[in-house]
């Protein structure tokens, strides 16, 4: 049997977990009931407001996943760190935000979304960030989910087989927002998608989710010739009415203006991919290698930024396929990709 037939998938579509507030539940509802999987994520989220959204999903649909980051902390160094939040000065000054002088550190409470999804069983889990322990794999896999490891390299994906996992999402270097890499501090190989995922498939024998850019049907389909199973997108969504996108970052992604994406890490601390702007102009080469402490630090300017409309401080996250994104309904999106 498949993968796609073992998730019961009409299309060989996933709706990417998409942290800090544009994977709602409506959005993962719509890519189920469209034929395909959507993906809560958990990231940034408290136990109890994941369990709430799996119920609200589940009310709906059984076919869904959540995402988890896997803990991979980078601590800052002191005098590196102060320097950071010492250039922000003048951000903080215009949006009125008081910033940290320490950094924060937390695991995102892994242990905990753990054993919420262990006692409550989803149909799939997949990991990001780092690579999840075999034993935390096998105790997903006995409580009946399907798990998945995003990877970025061939050396990545076996490691992740010898973790134990089910399949492998594989995540080229163009995909928007952060990069799954569990080496932040090593350069992101720029390998065109379809051919990491042949170069996966030859050597690692688990079925594939492409991710990264994928904003096409021709796009799609060369994914799937070059041997994944489905596909993961989640930049073309992020203009639907069912993402939780802010109004800020919408605009952006329509703007005419906005004509490229970079690789930076001024918002969080580890690289992601996002339309080019201001913020990521004057720090991209100062900011530390220190996740999640960096995210905690710019969290409250991000926020401040988003409600007073100002775009050019916002971690507008993007693959490079974004000129395709559009304010269609998920489902009308979804079923453009595979050319109904």
């Amino acid at each position: 049997m498949s993968l796609t037939e073992q998730l019961g998938l009409d299309i060989p579509l996933v709706a990417a977990p998409m942290a800090g507030g544009p994977s709602t539940p409506e959005l993962v509802i719509a890519a189920a009931e469209a034929g395909g999987l959507g993906f809560l994520a958990a990231g940034y989220k408290t136990p109890q407001q994941l369990a709430d959204q799996i119920s609200t999903v589940r009310a709906a649909t059984s076919t869904f996943g959540v995402n988890l980051f896997v803990p991979n902390t980078f601590h800052p160094d002191p005098d590196q760190f102060r320097s950071y939040v010492e250039s922000l000065a003048p951000v903080a000054t215009e949006l009125g935000v008081e910033l940290a002088t320490e950094p924060r550190d937390d695991d995102d409470a892994w242990e905990a979304k753990v054993e919420l999804l262990v006692k409550d069983p989803v149909p799939v889990v997949s990991f990001t960030f780092g690579l999840a322990p075999a034993d935390v794999v096998g105790r997903l896999k006995t409580a009946g989910s399907l798990t998945v490891q995003t990877v970025t390299t061939l050396a990545e994906a076996h490691q992740a087989r010898e973790c134990g996992v089910d399949a492998l999402a594989v995540q080229g270097s163009t995909a928007g927002g952060h990069s799954a890499t569990v080496t932040p501090q090593e350069p992101i190989a720029q390998v065109p998608l379809p051919e990491l995922v042949r170069t996966i498939a030859g050597e690692v024998e688990l079925p594939i989710f492409a991710a990264g850019g994928i904003s096409t049907p021709e796009a799609l389909q060369e994914v799937l010739a070059a041997g994944a199973a489905a596909a993961v997108v989640g930049t073309v969504l992020l203009r639907c009415p069912e993402a939780g996108t802010s109004a800020p970052h919408r605009a952006a992604l329509a703007d005419s203006q906005r004509t490229e994406t970079v690789m930076t890490r001024a918002f969080s601390g580890r690289p992601a991919r996002a339309l080019r702007n201001q913020f990521t102009d004057r720090y991209t080469e100062s900011a530390p290698l220190a996740f999640p402490a960096v995210h905690h630090l710019t969290a409250p300017l991000r926020k401040a930024a988003t409600a007073a409309g100002q775009p050019e401080y916002i971690n507008l996250w993007a693959g490079t396929g974004f000129r395709n994104a559009s304010a269609a309904p998920a489902a009308e999106i979804l079923r453009h990709l595979t050319g109904h």
